[in-house]
C-alpha cells in the first residue's frame, strides 16, 4: 500500500482520499460488503484450482480456460434443461459447470501423465482454445455467417450490447438469494458465497486429513519416492488436474448462476489469472485462500469508488495487487538467489522443484 501511495502521488492525487474511497467502496455499506463477497466467491474456487494442483506438483495456468468452459456448461444447463424443480436445477447446473471444468482439466493431466508434456505449456494453449471455441459457440448471426450453436442472437441485428452470449438461464437455475440490500444483481448475496467457503474447508480436509490427500502431496513433493511407495503417479496426475479443473469450472458456474445469469465472452476475463495470485498469497493453503480472496475481492469492489473519490485510475488496483504478490514472493526470491551461490546440487534443487509445493 505504501508503494501504491507513491504511484498515486506521482499522478498528483491524494493517497489518503484514494484509500478512503477504496475502503468505502469495499466495506463502507451493506451493498459494498455484498459486492466484495460476491467477487470473493469465484476467486476462492479458482484459487483452490491453482492451489490443489500445486499440492500435486503441477502448475495449473489453465484455470482461466477451465473456468470459461465451466461457465458455458452451467449456462447451457441453466437455459437448455427445463422442467426441473428449482433446487434440483441449481444442482444440475453446478454439476455441469464442475464437469465441464474437469473435462478441460483432464486434457493437460493426460498429456502430462502419458507424454510428459509440461502442464504450463499445455494449459496456456488450452486457455486460447477454450476462449476461441466458446466465442464460436455463442457467436451471433451475421449477414453471411450463421449463429453459433448456443448463441442468443440467431438473426442479424437481433441483440444490442454484447451479442456474443447465450440465452439467459431459467429462474429455476439461479442460485438462491440470501440478502439483497441494493436490489441489483451486483448487490445480491447468493448461495454461491457459502458454497465457495464450504468447498475451501472440504479441500483442506481432503488434502490434510485423508489418505488420498497424503498421496497427492507425496506425489507433489517427490514423484519418484511416491512411485516407489506404490502410488500410481500418472493416475494421480490426471486426477489432480481433473479436480483442479472442476473447482475452476464451479467458480464459473457460480458466477453465471449467481450474478450474470448468462454466459458472455467478455465475462470473467481476469478471474482465472487472478486466482494464481490469490493462491500464491495464501501459500497454497485452502483455508488461507478465503482471506486472500476476500482481500482481492475487496480491492476489486472498491476500485470504482476509489476512482470516483480521488480520480485515481481503477487499474492502479492491479498495480497494488502485483506489488502485494511481489513482496509475498520476495522471501522465496532471496532464498533462490542465495542458493544460486551455493553448490551445483542446490541449483538443481531449484530447477527441479519449480511448481511443486
Amino acid at each position: 500500500m505504501l508503494i501504491g501511495s507513491i504511484f498515486i502521488l506521482l499522478a498528483e492525487r491524494d493517497p489518503f482520499r484514494a484509500y478512503q474511497g477504496l475502503l468505502q467502496g469495499a466495506l463502507g455499506t451493506d451493498s459494498a460488503l455484498v459486492r466484495t463477497l460476491i467477487k470473493m466467491a469465484p476467486l476462492i474456487l479458482s484459487g483452490l484450482a491453482v492451489a490443489f494442483a500445486f499440492k500435486g506438483g503441477l502448475f495449473n495456468i489453465g484455470a482461466q480456460g477451465q473456468l470459461l468452459v465451466g461457465s458455458l456448461c452451467a449456462a447451457w444447463a441453466g437455459f437448455g434443461i427445463s422442467g426441473l424443480p428449482p433446487l434440483l436445477h441449481v444442482i444440475v447446473a453446478l454439476m455441469a459447470g464442475a464437469l465441464g471444468g474437469a473435462a478441460w482439466g483432464f486434457l493437460p493431466g493426460f498429456l502430462k501423465a502419458r507424454t510428459g508434456a509440461h502442464e504450463v505449456i499445455s494449459t496456456i494453449m488450452l486457455n486460447y482454445i477454450a476462449a476461441l471455441l466458446l466465442e464460436w459457440l455463442v457467436s451471433p448471426a451475421r449477414a453471411n455467417t450463421p449463429a453459433g450453436p448456443l448463441a442468443l442472437c440467431t438473426a442479424p441485428g437481433m441483440c444490442s450490447g454484447n451479442p456474443n452470449r447465450t440465452p439467459p438461464i431459467l429462474d429455476s437455475a439461479a442460485l438462491p438469494v440470501l440478502y439483497a440490500p441494493g436490489g441489483r444483481a451486483s448487490d445480491t448475496l447468493h448461495l454461491g458465497v457459502l458454497i465457495a467457503i464450504g468447498v475451501a474447508v472440504l479441500i483442506w480436509f481432503v488434502l490434510y486429513k485423508t489418505t488420498f490427500g497424503f498421496e497427492l502431496r507425496m506425489v507433489g513433493l517427490n514423484p519418484n519416492a511416491a512411485r516407489y511407495a506404490g502410488i500410481k503417479v500418472g493416475r494421480m496426475t490426471i486426477l489432480t488436474m481433473m479436480i483442479a479443473g472442476s473447482l475452476a469450472g464451479l467458480a464459473g458456474a457460480i458466477q453465471v448462476l449467481g450474478v450474470t445469469k448468462d454466459f458472455q465472452t467478455n465475462q470473467n476475463l481476469a478471474l482465472g489469472f487472478d486466482s494464481i495470485a490469490v493462491s500464491l498469497l495464501a501459500g497454497n493453503n485452502p483455508l488461507g485462500i478465503i482471506p486472500s480472496a476476500f482481500l482481492f475481492g475487496a480491492m476489486d469492489a472498491g476500485s470504482a469508488q476509489m476512482q470516483l473519490s480521488a480520480r485515481v485510475p481503477s487499474e492502479l488496483i492491479k498495480v497494488v495487487q502485483a506489488l502485494i504478490l511481489m513482496f509475498v514472493a520476495a522471501d522465496q526470491i532471496i532464498r533462490g538467489l542465495y542458493r544460486l551461490r551455493g553448490s551445483g546440487s542446490e541449483r538443481l534443487k531449484i530447477s527441479t522443484s519449480w511448481g511443486q509445493r
